[in-house]
């Protein structure tokens, strides 16, 4: 099962965190084809939110393909989730990926000089055999 966290001053949307832990968690093998998420209600209660928060996190996760609901079953892990993401999506995506570090980084109070640095020093590190 997954442990969600939410951090309410990253700068990005509730839904975008939800969903973003739940792909982390299918990519990670933490959650797996056919395992069930908890429920929207049981959701909202755990994290505090707004029960249309956990909705449109897995309205779209579902319309990417990536979870089903099952009416009076559940949310469940798709057969699906690990499909690669789309060349036209992958620019997005990687923009979206930067723009959510980069505001956890400032959060932390690193710069995008930092950042980048830091980026560089690990590819660096990870480039030595």
């Amino acid at each position: 099962m997954i442990t969600f966290r939410l951090d309410p001053k990253s700068g990005v949307p509730i839904y975008r965190q939800i969903q973003d832990q739940v792909r982390f968690a299918i990519a990670s093998g933490l959650l797996t084809a056919g395992e069930q998420l908890p429920t929207v209600r049981a959701l909202a209660v755990e994290l505090a939110v707004n029960p249309n928060t956990v909705i449109k996190a897995y309205s779209e996760l579902e319309r990417e393909g990536i979870l089903t609901t099952e009416q009076g079953t559940g949310t469940f892990v798709g057969e699906l989730a690990k499909a690669p993401v789309l060349d036209k999506d992958r620019q997005a995506k990687l923009l979206s990926l930067c723009a959510e570090y980069l505001a956890q980084a400032a959060h932390s109070g690193y710069s995008a000089e930092d950042v980048v640095r830091g980026i560089q020093k690990t590819v660096e590190r990870k480039a030595k055999p």
